[in-house]
C-alpha cells in the first residue's frame, strides 16, 4: 500500500516569508488546502471551470451520514484489494496461470524452470499493480481538483469492471489478461480511495474518525482475496478465478450506481474554507443604506442579509463556536513538537525537491517501499527456503494474509499518537530501527517463531511508514506544494518496483532460491541511507531549536526595550532563510 492519508486535509498555519510568524495562525489562510494536483493551477485550461466546494451544512445530516457509511463499505471491497496478492497467488497458481507461455523445452538447457516461470510473470503483474497505484496518484489528482470525487468514482469503477473482466476471460484475450486485469483493478483503487477524502469535511468534528475509517477500510480491502482463497479451497477448487470475477463485477457496478444517486458531485468545503467563510467581510452594497434607496432594493439587501445570518448559522453549527481556534492551538502545539516544521515551506517545489529534505526522503521510500512489496510478493518461497518446509511456509503465508488487512486497521491509532506526540526525528529514528530489525528477523533461517515475529512487525511498519512519509512531506515541505513534493516521492518510489523482476531473477536463478542476499543488501541500502538522513535531519533540528532561541531572546529583549508593553516584536519570528 502506498496511498496513505496525511494528518489532516488542510493547515491552519500560513505560508512562511520572511515577514510571517512560523507558529501563527490566521484567517486568511485557513483556507489553504491540498490539492492532489500535480501541475500548478495556472497551468489549467483556462476554458474548464473547477467544480465548486460545497459546505456540509448545505446538505442533511442523514444523507452525510451514508455518504460516509457507504464509502466506507465500497472501499473495502475495492480500496487497495490488490495488495492481497500473496492470498490470491496460490490460487492462480493452481489455476494454470501462465502455463502456457512457460512450456519448458527439455532439450534448452539454458532455460529456466516453469515453476520458476511462473512465478516471474506472477510477481511481475503484482510489481505492474503497485507501481500503477503509486504513479496514478498525480492524473487521479488533477482529475479530482478539476472534476469532482464523483467523475473520479465513476472512472474508478470503470476500470474495476475492466479489471475483473479481464481477469475473468484471460485465457480467450490476445493479450496478457491477468496482467492488465490486475492492473486496471489497482488503478480502480486509488480512483475511488482518493475520491472519498473529502468526506472527512462531511463532519469537520469528526473528521479525524472519518479519515481513520476510509483508511481501514483500504488496509482490509487486502483480506478480500483471503475470503475468496478460503472459499476456493473449501469448495474443492469448483469455484474457479472466473467464477469469483464475474461476481465481483456486483462491486463496481454499485460504484456507479451510487456515485449517481448518492454521492456528492463537488467536495465538501475544508474547515478553513468554512471559517473564511464567516470571517468574510460584508459587502460594501450590504453596508446601512440611506433614505434614497427604494423599496424594492431595500428588499433585497434585507433578504441577502437573512441569507448570510442563515450561512453563518449553519456554519457555526456544523463547526462549534470553539472549533477553529481549538485546531489552530493543537495544529501549533503538533508543529512545535515536529522540530523540523516548516524548514522549507517558503521554497518553491522545484528548491525543495532539489534539497537533501527532498532526496533523502525519496531514497529511503524507494528502498523501504521495493522492500516492502518484494515481501508481499515472494513471503512463501522465503520461508520455504528458510524454514526448509512448504508446510510450514504455507502457515506462515497463512497467517501474513489475516494478519496484513489487521495491522493496518489496529495500528491507525498508534500511528496518529506517535506521529502527534514526538519529533520527525524520533519518527525516523523507529523507523530506521524498525526496518533494519525487520530485515534481521528475515534472514533467521529454521525458526519459526522469528518467521512470525517479522510478518507481526512487518504488518504494523507498513502502515506507519507510509503515514510517516506523508506527515514528514507535509511538515517539511508544506501544504502548497504538497501534491507535487509526495506525489514525486511516491512516483518515483513505484517505478523503482519495476526492479522487483530483476530481484526475482536473482532469488530464483543466481542464489538458487536463498532470499538471504537479496535481504541483506536491501536491508544495507536502506540502513545506510537511513543513517545518513537520520544525522541530517537531526543536525537541521538543532539547528532550528538554536535560531528559535535566538530569535526569543532577541525579540525578548526589544520588548523590554521598548519599555514592557509598547514593543511589537515577535518572539517567534521565523525566517526559511
Amino acid at each position: 500500500m502506498s496511498l496513505n492519508r496525511v494528518s489532516s486535509l488542510e493547515t491552519f498555519a500560513p505560508l512562511l516569508t520572511e515577514n510571517r510568524s512560523r507558529r501563527s495562525s490566521d484567517a486568511s489562510t485557513r483556507a489553504r488546502k491540498i490539492s492532489f494536483n500535480p501541475l500548478p493551477s495556472s497551468w489549467d485550461p483556462p476554458a474548464l471551470e473547477q467544480i465548486q466546494a460545497v459546505g456540509a451544512f448545505e446538505v442533511p445530516r442523514w444523507k452525510r451520514t451514508l455518504q460516509v457509511v457507504v464509502a466506507v463499505i465500497y472501499c473495502l471491497f475495492a480500496a487497495g484489494i490488490v495488495f492481497g496478492y500473496a492470498a490470491i497467488k496460490p490460487v492462480l497458481k493452481r489455476e494454470g496461470a501462465y502455463r502456457d507461455v512457460c512450456r519448458v523445452d527439455p532439450n534448452d538447457e539454458d532455460a529456466i524452470g516453469e515453476d520458476t516461470c511462473v512465478e516471474i510473470h506472477l510477481n511481475f503483474m503484482f510489481t505492474a499493480a503497485a507501481v500503477a497505484t503509486n504513479v496514478a496518484a498525480l492524473p487521479i489528482g488533477a482529475i479530482l481538483d478539476r472534476y469532482g470525487p464523483r467523475v473520479c468514482g465513476l472512472l474508478g469503477s470503470l476500470c474495476l469492471a475492466i479489471g475483473a473482466l479481464c481477469m475473468s476471460f484471460e485465457n480467450q484475450l490476445p493479450f496478457d489478461g491477468l496482467l492488465f486485469g490486475y492492473l486496471f483493478l489497482a488503478l480502480g483503487g486509488p480512483f475511488t480511495y482518493i475520491s472519498s477524502f473529502q468526506l472527512s469535511n462531511a463532519f469537520p468534528k469528526n473528521s479525524g474518525l472519518i479519515l481513520a475509517l476510509l483508511t481501514g477500510a483500504f488496509d482490509a480491502s487486502s483480506a478480500l482475496f483471503l475470503v475468496y482463497r478460503i472459499i476456493y479451497e473449501h469448495t474443492n477448487e469448483t469455484f474457479g478465478h472466473q467464477s469469483f470475477f464475474l461476481a465481483y463485477l456486483v462491486v463496481p457496478a454499485a460504484i456507479a450506481v451510487i456515485q449517481l444517486v448518492l454521492m456528492p458531485a463537488q467536495s465538501y468545503k475544508t474547515v478553513g474554507e468554512l471559517v473564511e467563510e464567516i470571517e468574510e467581510p460584508i459587502p460594501a452594497d450590504m453596508e446601512p443604506y440611506d433614505d434614497q434607496i427604494d423599496e424594492e432594493t431595500a428588499l433585497l439587501h434585507e433578504e441577502e442579509r437573512q441569507h448570510r445570518a442563515e450561512v453563518v448559522s449553519g456554519i457555526q453549527e456544523l463547526l462549534g463556536t470553539t472549533k477553529a481556534d481549538k485546531q489552530a492551538r493543537k495544529e501549533e502545539r503538533k508543529n512545535e513538537i515536529s522540530g523540523v516544521w516548516g524548514v522549507m515551506h517558503a521554497y518553491t517545489a522545484w528548491e525543495q525537491i532539489k534539497s537533501p529534505w527532498f532526496i533523502l526522503i525519496c531514497l529511503f521510500t524507494v528502498i523501504q517501499m521495493t522492500r516492502i512489496n518484494y515481501f508481499v510478493a515472494t513471503i512463501r518461497v522465503q520461508y520455504t527456503y528458510l524454514l526448509s518446509s512448504p508446510a510450514l511456509a504455507e502457515r506462515v503465508n497463512d497467517f501474513f494474509d489475516l494478519a496484513l488487512p489487521l495491522g493496518g486497521i489496529l495500528s491507525i491509532p498508534f500511528i496518529g499518537a506517535i506521529l502527534d506526540r514526538t519529533s520527525t526525528l524520533t519518527v525516523l529514528v523507529t523507523l530506521v530501527a524498525t526496518a533494519t530489525t525487520i530485515g534481521i528477523l528475515g534472514i533467521i533461517p529454521h525458526s519459526l517463531l522469528a518467521a512470525y515475529a517479522n510478518v507481526c512487525l512487518f504488518v504494523l511498519y507498513r502502515p506507519f511508514y507510509y503515514t510517516a512519509v506523508s506527515d514528514y512531506s507535509a511538515k517539511v515541505f508544506g501544504f502548497r506544494t504538497f501534491g507535487k513534493v509526495y506525489g514525486t516521492i511516491i512516483c518515483l518510489a513505484g517505478l523503482f518496483n519495476f526492479s522487483q523482476s530483476g530481484l526475482d531473477y536473482l532469488l530464483h536463478e543466481t542464489f538458487n532460491g536463498d532470499p538471504v542476499p537479496v535481504n541483506v543488501g536491501l536491508m544495507a541500502a536502506g540502513l545506510l541511507i537511513g543513517v545518513v538522513m537520520v544525522m541530517f535531519v537531526g543536525v537541521q533540528s538543532r539547528g532550528i531549536k538554536r535560531k528559535l532561541l535566538e530569535e526569543e531572546a532577541r525579540g525578548a529583549f526589544a520588548y523590554a526595550g521598548n519599555g514592557m508593553g509598547t514593543g511589537t516584536t515577535s518572539t517567534r519570528e521565523w525566517s526559511a532563510n
